[in-house]
């Protein structure tokens, strides 16, 4: 490959073997690769232009939890939809536990219940909150250097050393967390799809 399939390829090899196939399965995977590769390139590409200060870039758009909790909306609507028979009866009447925890108060499925919607909850949040904190911190530096030229001019001109240095670090940092956000979103996103699927037939095959 040459140009920019040289750039892409390995990062689509890479979401397709380190995040689809040992998450969702050898079997499955293909059904989930289009939904994984789109989200993690929509979240590691508006990451990068959420940190470019000129146009086009300059807008936090995962940094905005509109956008985030649509992604986690598509997620959950896919895992639910994708969850087997005996997705649903681990969370309704899970084996295992005793039947004091299920009856009369139903305590277990409801903590299971729950937890289908805390999932798509955690990684709307975790992408938001990430995104959003080192924008804020970047925002912080710069405007200690108005802060103090306020009080004296001489003062925000020598602020405004430290601070750019401190800027410019920060912006190495995010395009790390840039790219690990996206990472952890398709990951997690994987997982849940792996989870729905897994058949659980371990006593059939002890008989």
């Amino acid at each position: 490959p040459k140009g920019l399939q040289s750039l892409l390829e390995p990062i689509i090899i890479f979401v397709r073997d380190d995040i689809a196939k040992s998450s969702v399965g050898e079997k499955k995977y293909q059904k989930y690769l289009p939904f994984l590769l789109t989200i993690f390139f929509f979240i590691f590409l508006n990451n990068l232009l959420g940190l470019v200060p000129f146009f086009p870039g300059g807008a936090n758009l995962t940094g905005n939890i509109a956008v985030t909790l649509t992604l986690a909306v598509f997620t959950f609507i896919i895992t639910t939809v994708s969850g087997n028979r005996a997705y649903w009866t681990h969370i309704v009447n899970a084996p295992g536990v005793p039947w004091w925890l299920k009856i009369p108060v139903p305590l277990m499925p409801i903590v299971e219940l729950v937890g289908v919607f805390t999932k798509p909850f955690v990684l709307m949040v975790r992408l938001f909150a990430n995104i959003t904190a080192g924008h804020i911190i970047a925002l912080g530096f710069i405007s200690l250097i108005f802060i103090f030229g306020e009080m004296k001019p001489a003062l925000g001109y020598g602020v405004s050393i430290v601070s750019v240095i401190f800027y410019v670090f920060m912006g190495l940092l995010e395009l790390l967390v840039a790219f690990i956000q996206a990472y952890v979103f398709t990951l997690l996103s994987a997982l849940y799809f792996g989870m729905a699927i897994e058949e659980h037939h371990h006593a059939e095959e002890h008989h």
